[in-house]
């Protein structure tokens, strides 16, 4: 990669304070040093733009009933001045300190516009959340393009902005994220990119710790809103097979608990994959729920008070 091209990180926070200060000691870390830092901020009651401040990164202050997954992101980039740009989540940490060195060494690559990092578990991950992460993470780098659709299916447009680079001029070439969105918002992007021509990397020796340990209760909210984000892009939809990959993630999951021996977690697994799917199935039905019930079903309840549908 070209020494003198410049990285802006870009990092949405809300309540940060609790992960902030670890995350932006290990940017500080990185032997690729991020040119410029942005927190876009979210009206943080806590301490997060204190310790932003203390870091001497670039602020952006907006109100909370304004945040968007694509349009606050979107906003950051316009006002970000690097020839890449690293999206990051408040809640991730960098594992080391080549993180964003290892992140943007696919770009070389002229076709490749994107990449994303492997996400490990934290240690206090129960075992279903680092299953996630093992089935969705791998430890096997991929290029995927457009061709790769028959083949991967919907898994051909999966890319996380939770740890990602991208180029700035392909960034914006293709219309950047796409705002008014309930989420998914990099999903979309991705598929903006590839029906250009371009490609994506999977670059696994990038590597952050980030996980959750949900309850049931917002697992159903937030599988809710990816079905509602299906239902109003059926056009990706229709390329999801959703009942056979359902049951080989079920099916993989079960392998991973019994070879771990975590027998208890079986029933949970299993109620865990019924409230995701229960509320996938629900979101995609979610023209025929009234707007009420919906912002109450919904994990992202800013987005029904803009909504004009």
């Amino acid at each position: 990669m070209d020494n003198e091209l410049k990285v802006s990180v870009i990092i949405p926070t809300k309540n940060a304070g609790h992960y902030l200060t670890s995350l932006l000691s290990s940017l500080k870390d990185q032997s690729l040093k991020p040119f410029q830092i942005v927190v876009i901020d979210s009206s943080s009651e806590d301490s997060t733009i204190k310790i932003s401040k203390s870091f001497e990164v670039d602020i952006i202050q907006i109100n909370a009933k304004a945040f968007d997954h694509g349009g606050t992101r979107n906003l950051a980039a316009y006002r970000s001045i690097g020839d890449i740009l690293v999206f990051l989540t408040q809640d991730t940490l960098l594992k080391d300190s080549k993180c964003l060195e290892n992140l943007i060494k696919p770009l070389e690559n002229p076709k490749i516009a994107a990449s994303y990092g492997r996400h490990v578990s934290r240690e206090d991950t129960n075992p279903i959340e680092k299953f996630v992460r093992y089935f969705n993470y791998p430890s096997t780098e991929m290029i995927k393009g457009i061709e790769d659709l028959s083949t991967l299916g919907i898994r051909t447009f999966f890319f996380s902005n939770v740890f990602s680079a991208i180029k700035k001029n392909i960034f914006e070439e293709v219309g950047r994220f796409p705002d008014k969105i309930i989420r998914n918002e990099d999903m979309l992007f991705a598929v903006k990119l590839m029906l250009n021509g371009y490609k994506i990397a999977y670059q696994p020796e990038a590597v952050v710790y980030h996980s959750h340990n949900y309850p049931l209760s917002i697992l159903f909210k937030r599988y809710f809103d990816i079905g509602v984000f299906f239902s109003r892009n059926r056009n990706i939809a229709e390329l999801s097979k959703a009942r056979k990959e359902g049951l080989k993630y079920l099916k993989e999951e079960f392998r991973f608990l019994i070879e771990s021996k975590q027998w208890r977690w079986l029933p949970i697994a299993l109620l865990d994959t019924i409230v995701r799917f229960v509320g996938y199935r629900i979101g995609l039905l979610e023209k025929c729920i009234p707007r009420w019930l919906k912002k109450k079903l919904s994990y992202c309840t800013s987005f029904w008070e803009r909504d004009v549908r």
